[in-house]
Parts: structure tokens; sequence; C-alpha cells
């Protein structure tokens, strides 16, 4: 059984999310530890929990879900893997990271890319991966059907959307992306979010504004 764990991190108060489960081996998702006391946050959870932490995996890379990558992957010796198309996403970064007050920001290496339609497995865990564009360009969400869940980023939130008004984010793009990827899963798959608190796919069919 696949145990979420969440973090809130940074001033944008984003969801670091860290899978584990009974074989020991944890995958960090969206590490957005902006400062010392955030990663050790992570460590000391990794710690208490006799954890293996075996790979970062993003759902994108805008700067709130990238600041603690490369310092996790140093502590660890572990890789990190994105899409693709998001990419060029993660090389801006360290170009306007001052403007937010994240100075000298550590860009990780990519690894390897995650692929729509691929499974990423650790320790007993499958997550599926599926292509949701539109906050982002290569925005990926990855789905745990045996324990019913998504780990969506920043696609859908209770009640809201994600942002559509940053480079590479398309309106119609990301809400094709929730209708046809997200809505079509089952209702009582809870989705956990980038942001905010997890809701359900039910939910968010029957309440969020943006479809009605």
């Amino acid at each position: 059984m696949v145990q979420v764990k969440s973090f809130v991190f940074n001033p944008f108060s984003e969801n670091t999310y860290l899978l584990h489960d009974a074989t020991g081996e944890a995958v960090i998702i969206d590490p957005g530890c902006s400062d010392k006391a955030e990663l050790a946050a992570v460590e000391s959870y990794v710690e208490a929990n006799s954890l293996k932490p075996v790979y970062v995996i993003n759902t994108h890379a805008h700067i709130d879900h990238v600041l603690g990558i490369a310092a996790l992957k140093r502590k660890y010796d572990i890789p990190f893997a994105l899409h693709q198309l998001d990419e060029p996403l993660l090389k801006a970064v360290k170009t306007y990271a001052s403007n937010y007050g994240f100075h000298g920001f550590d860009e990780p290496e990519i690894d390897s890319y995650l692929k729509e339609g691929e499974v990423f497995q650790f320790g007993e865990t499958a997550l599926e991966i599926i292509f949701v564009p539109g906050h982002a360009p290569g925005h990926v969400a990855f789905v745990n059907h045996a324990q019913r869940f998504v780990i969506g980023g920043d696609v859908l939130f209770r009640l809201s959307i994600g942002r559509t008004d940053l480079p590479g984010g398309n309106h119609a793009t990301l809400l094709e992306s929730i209708r046809t990827k997200i809505f079509t899963l089952p209702d009582d798959y809870t989705v956990y979010a980038g942001h905010m608190e997890p809701t359900t796919v039910g939910f968010e069919k029957k309440n969020n504004p943006f479809f009605r």
C-alpha cells in the first residue's frame, strides 16, 4: 500500500509529495523546498520512516515545483525525470528566480524523460503517466489505479484550475486535458493537486465552475 505524504513549501504554498510503500522505496514529486528548513523536513521524514528515495519526478517545471530538486538529487544520489517539453521551462528558471527572492538557483540535470502511456514503477507501486498540457507545455500527472488517486500538479484544483497566463500556457488546451484525461477517470479518484487541499474527480465534475 502506497502512502502519500504532503508538505507545503515556499512562498507559493506549493504541495510537495513523497510517496512510499512497504518496500521502503520512495519517490519525491515536485520538490519545492526553498530553504534548509524545508529540505530538512523532507530529510527528517525519510529518516524517521527508514525510507530509501529512488527518484525525483516532476509534473512540470515552474519555479515553485523545482526549487529543491538539485539538493535532493545530491543528498540521496538519485536521478530526476521530467517531460521533455518542459525542459525549456526548467532552463528558464535561473533567469527569473532572483525576481522572486530565490538567489543562485541550483539547476538540476535531467536524467530521463517522462512519456505519456509509460508506467513509472518504484517498490511495489505503479504510476501511470498521463499527458495533461495547458498549464505548462509538458505537464504530466501520475495515476495510481490500485489506490485510485492522481498526483495532478497544477492542472485541476478544488473548485478551480491551473493558471494559463504563464509562458507555454493555453486555456483551451488545459480544459481539454481535464475533460479528456482527468474527468474520464472514475469519480472516486482522489486528486492531489499542486496547491490547496485534495479533491475528487466526481466533486470537480459536478461543482467546478469552469465546467458548468
